[in-house]
């Protein structure tokens, strides 16, 4: 039985292909239909120095995918949809970096007589470039309302165009252009990726980094609050517990009247200011030299800071209430001063 004649150059694509499919690192297919050859010849200069991309027939990529003993399910899967597949591979970068990469490819150009439209083509309104002359009458005939505005062609009304899914004509394909519309997305499209034998389409592959980030804080902040309500001993909830714990005993001790090193300034700051509230209920012929200076420094701060002289006034008008408050409580935490010494 003679074997058909296979071209040299077939065998070695094949060859090149198996050896990339059998390479460490990630390896995908991506979609180049429809990029100009200038485009992508600039595309793939961009991107040389982190992944490399190796076109070949859909014909040839399966048989060097059967060679390698890889799932042919998985290979179908990545090239469904594609017009004009290639491999792509990098060792630099993980699935989710080489889409992240290769979304920046991704760039518009203008629509050609018959292409679908991928979205609703929307004109807003308003002034554009263009002086008077038949271009009014272009823009009418598709569909686009102008007039002339002020010396300039004026788009009159926000107008749609062309629906998703439907053809686009060549003069409006023209037109869309002159404003700068160019609807037809093209690039490297990434159908999907194989790292470490795992296969990931593309749709799992778009992260919303922002999005995920912002997540993340969110998560790690409620996880710490909870931490922290259940006391959770951990080396990043011990300062706070400890500090909370620190101030709920200071708290506790300096109304139980407890003294030592941390509560007596908080005494002395106290009756220092009970003092001076008193003092200015006084007679000033009952006030000794100290005091008055200090009622004088006081009330000078209070000209400059009305809120401090209101709080001030409040504080002599509670002091006696607080007094026989903190009698009552002495008397009743005596048991509670003993225990701390």
């Amino acid at each position: 039985m003679i074997e058909p004649k296979v071209a040299s150059w077939k065998r070695d694509r094949v060859g090149e292909l198996a050896a990339i499919l059998t390479s460490d690192g990630v390896f995908g297919v991506v979609d180049i239909g429809g990029v100009p050859a200038k485009n992508m010849l600039s595309m793939r200069d961009d991107l040389r120095s982190s992944l490399s991309i190796t076109m070949a027939k859909k014909t040839l990529m399966r048989l060097a995918w059967e060679q390698t003993g890889r799932s042919m399910e998985d290979l179908e899967s990545l090239l469904e949809g594609a017009v004009q597949p290639a491999i792509v591979h990098t060792n630099s970068m993980n699935a989710f970096q080489l889409y992240s990469e290769l979304e920046k490819t991704k760039q518009g150009r203008a629509a050609k007589e018959g292409e679908v439209s991928p979205m609703d083509i929307v004109v807003e309104a308003g002034p554009t470039e263009f002086g008077p002359g038949p271009i009014v009458g272009e823009f009418n005939a598709v569909g686009i309302p102008a007039k002339i505005d002020k010396g300039k062609v004026a788009i009159q009304k926000t107008t749609t165009v062309v629906n998703k899914g439907e053809p686009i004509s060549a003069d409006l394909g023209i037109m869309l252009s002159k404003l700068d519309i160019n609807p037809i997305e093209i690039g490297i499209i990434l159908t999907g990726a194989i790292e470490d034998g795992f296969l990931f389409e593309a749709d799992s592959l778009e992260l919303d980094t922002d999005g995920l980030r912002s997540d993340i804080i969110t998560a790690t902040s409620g996880a710490f609050n909870l931490a922290c309500n259940i006391r959770w001993f951990s080396s990043q909830t011990m300062p706070t517990l400890l500090a909370k714990a620190s101030g709920e005993a200071t708290s506790v001790a300096v109304e139980a009247g407890i003294t030592n090193d941390v509560t007596i300034p908080l005494f002395i700051t106290r009756a220092n200011a009970r003092a001076l509230a008193l003092a200015g209920q006084l007679d000033s012929s009952a006030l000794d030299d100290e005091l008055a200076a200090a009622l004088g420094a006081a009330a000078s701060v209070a000209e400059s800071a009305p809120a401090a002289t209101s709080d001030a006034a409040e504080s002599a008008e509670e002091v006696s209430a607080e007094e026989e408050a903190e009698e009552e409580e002495d008397a009743g935490f005596d048991g509670l001063g003993d225990l701390f010494g």
